[in-house]
């Protein structure tokens, strides 16, 4: 495999600097250097997220969040701003609210992941596109995540009716079923909450991969990336 010269010094939250010389990126990927590297990226991008998902605000405000909106999801949300524009506002307002009450529950699921990494891991890193970082951790953990919160999004959605008024606002539109597929005429509880929690999860992800990329000059370059 081809070889890197590093030259680099980096500061972990002991103060210990640790320097590194000519290496191949193979004895790189399984050194603890490779290891730490990586995840120090990865739970750098997971504070982020923990972070904003705790602010509600700052929730709201975050486009890669809105990217992460399930297409079902947008689809109903611009049905809805053809009928009652200020309900999609509190659905959007509901869903911020939920995630604050995420972050105990998908911050130990992500780091025990971020902490299981292996040199497999880390050689697939190194050798893949910027985001694969994000993309493993995803793989991983994604699944678990989604039905992990799910019970409690549910939960903090119907302690707003949000469901009920959804249906109530499009009740006789027969618009649902185009929407949804089938013949559907009301929005299932369970099945909003999923998607909100899809959302969130996914959403997640875009700000650690964000993270990632930002970083990855600065301290995955060292490493060939």
């Amino acid at each position: 495999m081809k070889k890197y010269i590093i030259a680099i010094a980096l500061v972990f939250g002991t103060g210990v600097v640790i320097n590194t010389t000519l290496q191949s990126c193979s004895t790189l990927a399984t050194s603890d250097l490779g290891l730490a590297v990586i995840k120090r990226v990865l739970l750098g991008g997971i504070n982020k997220g923990m972070s904003i998902y705790g602010n509600k605000e700052a929730f709201l405000q975050n486009n890669l969040v809105d990217k992460a909106l399930p297409k079902e999801l947008r689809d109903i949300n611009t049905t809805l701003e053809k009928i009652a524009p200020s309900l999609v506002a509190k659905e959007r307002e509901y869903i911020a609210d939920a995630a604050v009450y995420t972050v105990n529950i998908s911050r130990p699921i992500l780091e025990s992941a971020v902490n299981s990494l292996n040199a497999q891991d880390v050689t697939r890193i190194i050798q893949g596109e910027k985001g694969t970082a994000t993309l493993i951790l995803k793989e991983k953990t994604s699944q678990q995540l989604v039905a992990a919160i799910a019970p409690r999004v549910e939960q903090e959605l119907n302690k707003y009716g949000i469901v009920k008024t959804i249906n109530t606002a499009l009740s006789g539109s027969n618009l649902l079923g185009s929407l949804l597929g089938g013949n559907r005429s009301n929005v299932n509880a369970g099945g909003l909450s999923m998607l909100a929690s899809e959302q969130i999860v996914n959403g997640l992800f875009n700000i650690i991969e964000d993270h990632e990329k930002q970083n990855s000059a600065s301290l995955l370059g060292p490493l060939g990336k």
